[in-house]
């Protein structure tokens, strides 16, 4: 069997540089996680280590013994479960020890020993798939109706019998596992670069101040008011990447080809295809969604022409799409943010409303910024015999207060399927995970735009939420047709330069911002963004976002509606885990994401958006 993920930063890709880390006045204790509930010391986690490493000791004597009779093969199985359980809390635990002060050198070595754990625990575990495909179906079928207590790995074990074909042998997956340790190059180099070593360009804006625009500062100045401040912020910053182009190029061609040898070493025809088939996900799903996408682009547009219109811009650019559409005294104090999440909710039923209020106030988040606390937010579900945890930077603005929703939407799904499933099948795939959180965004415009009693609020909520389908969906969609592009070219034995990255980046940006229509124009310049996007070091990763807003969409309306059974359908997805193949949990709740409704569903919501918003200008002119 393969590791079980640890879907220890479920909604990472997404977040991005805290705009001040500076600390909040009401950051105390009372805001802050408790990962006492998972150890109480470092010592109690050293000792849970040096456990797990004797567990990883005794289960070799399964090597060779696997399936040698039913009650070897249950033991082993139980045994693996046990120890990929503890391996879950120590990684969760070092991950947030860290997290919650990344100068802590304490909390390095926790996170740097979990990885050694982990590497450990590849290694240990790197029979259990050849074994079992040699066992065969029927043996293994056998066992599974002889002893219904193993009935809880049936769907894992499926699933590593229908992947045989893709499976090497004993020794051959052992050096695979053994190269894991020694294939993140590309990946480690980009970070390094990235956040650490590159010289960040200065710039003088309007007012005089002189700002460093490093990551963080790019995030906050490029919502800048004055539009000459926002042009310049652009040009120096992209201008900077361009400067690395061609040492981007080699590490992200780096990366690619990696993935092509892995797809190959694995009897995969394209890295498209291995990737996909890590969670049975049709192909069909990652190409309508990109189909479906370009032939909607006039809705994208018609946000763009709708953004220029509220900044007073007749000439869109690049560099105009960040400044929020509504500006104003908004304050969300996180009780008053929680307050109206907790509302939002209602609609999935008492149950789930009264376990995430009593959630709140249990020491599963750390709430407020602080220096060296992780920038963005994250929810951390893994640890399955304690509780998710959330790390947010919450600024009192209305953006946290959808983050807190966002994050909260993925910790009632751990808690949900911890809940009903065994650990074995409790984790869930990202294609299901960010169902949870965007449903529950819907649900909070919804409350929102109920209790809003001005058309500046109303504006606020409204601009919010077509940003996000922008951000999420669009934008997502358009990462997701780039990837699949450059990851075909080099599974066919191309080459591709920096230059040449640019350049396929820069045709598809322009594509997809109206720039041949006349509704934004892009300086090629900016077609460097491709090497400041870390989420292609995860391939085929971001796609999911957009097919989860997608199923979020019509989930949410449904239930909203009232429809009979929509809420019940959507819970059960929650509750299901990993205990059936994602496409065809979300399938069976009524969204195929293989076909065009469910991208049609977004399509007709953002339009639904801006009818709103343009019928609350009409009025104020």
């Amino acid at each position: 069997m393969k590791p079980r993920l640890i879907p220890a930063l479920i909604s990472l890709c997404l977040s991005v540089p805290a705009l001040s880390m500076a600390a909040h006045p009401n950051d105390t204790e009372a805001f802050r996680w408790k990962l006492s509930d998972m150890y109480s010391t470092q010592t109690a986690w050293k000792d849970d280590a040096a456990k797990m490493r004797e567990q990883l000791t005794q289960f070799q004597q399964c090597a060779g013994q696997l399936t040698a009779t039913q009650a070897k093969f249950k033991a082993c199985l139980d045994q693996y479960a046990d120890i990929q359980k503890r391996f879950a809390r120590l990684a969760v635990y070092a991950s947030q020890f860290h997290d919650q002060d990344t100068g802590n050198t304490a909390g390095l070595d926790l996170q740097q020993q979990a990885d050694i754990l982990g590497n450990k625990l590849e290694e240990a575990t790197s029979f259990l798939r050849p074994e079992l495909i040699a066992a065969g179906a029927k043996k293994i079928d056998a066992y599974l109706a002889k002893d219904k207590s193993l009935q809880i790995y049936r769907q894992p074990l499926n699933d590593i019998l229908r992947s045989s074909a893709h499976t090497l042998s004993k020794s051959s997956e052992q050096i695979v596992a053994q190269f894991g340790a020694a294939t993140g190059t590309a990946a480690a180099t980009y970070s390094t670069l990235s956040n650490a070593d590159m010289p960040w360009p200065k710039v003088k804006l309007a007012d005089g101040q002189e700002v460093t625009i490093d990551q963080a500062a790019y995030t906050k100045y490029r919502a800048a008011g004055n539009r000459d401040d926002r042009k310049r912020v652009f040009d120096a910053f992209w201008g900077k990447w361009k400067e690395f182009e061609r040492s981007y190029g080699v590490i992200f061609y780096e990366q690619l080809k990696r993935d092509s040898v892995y797809a190959k070493v694995r009897n995969y025809p394209d890295s498209l295809t291995q990737s996909l088939d890590g969670n049975n996900l049709p192909r069909a799903v990652y190409d309508t969604l990109i189909s479906q996408t370009r032939a909607n682009l006039p809705t994208l547009h018609r946000y763009f022409r709708l953004r220029a219109n509220m900044l007073g811009v007749k000439d869109l650019q690049y560099f105009d799409i960040y400044p929020p559409l509504v500006s104003g005294n908004f304050v969300y104090p996180i009780d008053q943010g929680v307050k109206f999440m907790l509302e939002s909710v209602k609609p999935l039923g008492d149950s789930y409303a009264t376990a995430m209020q009593k959630a709140t106030t249990a020491g599963w988040m750390d709430v407020y910024p602080r220096p060296r606390k992780r920038s963005g937010a994250y929810m951390n579900g893994a640890a399955y015999d304690v509780h998710p945890y959330i790390l947010l930077n919450y600024n009192d603005d209305y953006e946290s207060v959808s983050t807190l929703g966002h994050e909260w939407g993925h910790a009632m799904h751990s808690y949900l399927s911890n809940g009903t499933q065994p650990f074995i099948t409790s984790d869930y795939p990202t294609f299901t995970a960010e169902i949870a959180s965007t449903t529950n965004e819907v649900f909070l415009l919804d409350h929102m735009l109920k209790i809003a009693k001005t058309d500046e609020e109303r504006l606020l909520y409204l601009g919010s939420a077509l940003e996000n389908l922008r951000g999420t969906f669009f934008r997502q969609a358009m990462f997701a047709d780039f990837e699949r592009e450059v990851h075909a070219r080099v599974d066919k034995g191309e080459s591709l330069t920096g230059e040449e990255l640019s350049k396929i980046y820069t045709e598809i940006l322009k594509s997809y911002h109206g720039d041949k229509e006349g509704v934004m124009k892009i300086d090629d310049t900016y077609g460097i963004e491709w090497a400041y996007i870390p989420h292609f070091y995860n391939r085929f990763y971001v796609f999911q976002y957009a097919t989860s807003i997608a199923a979020g969409s019509m989930f949410a309306d449904s239930i909203l509606q009232g429809k009979d059974g929509a809420r019940d359908r959507y819970l059960n997805i929650l509750k299901a885990g990993s205990s059936a193949y994602p496409y065809d949990l979300v399938k069976s709740a009524g969204v195929d994401l293989a076909s065009p409704a469910p991208y049609q569903a977004v399509f007709k919501r953002m339009n639904d958006i801006m009818d709103q918003i343009e019928v609350i200008l009409s009025r104020k002119k």
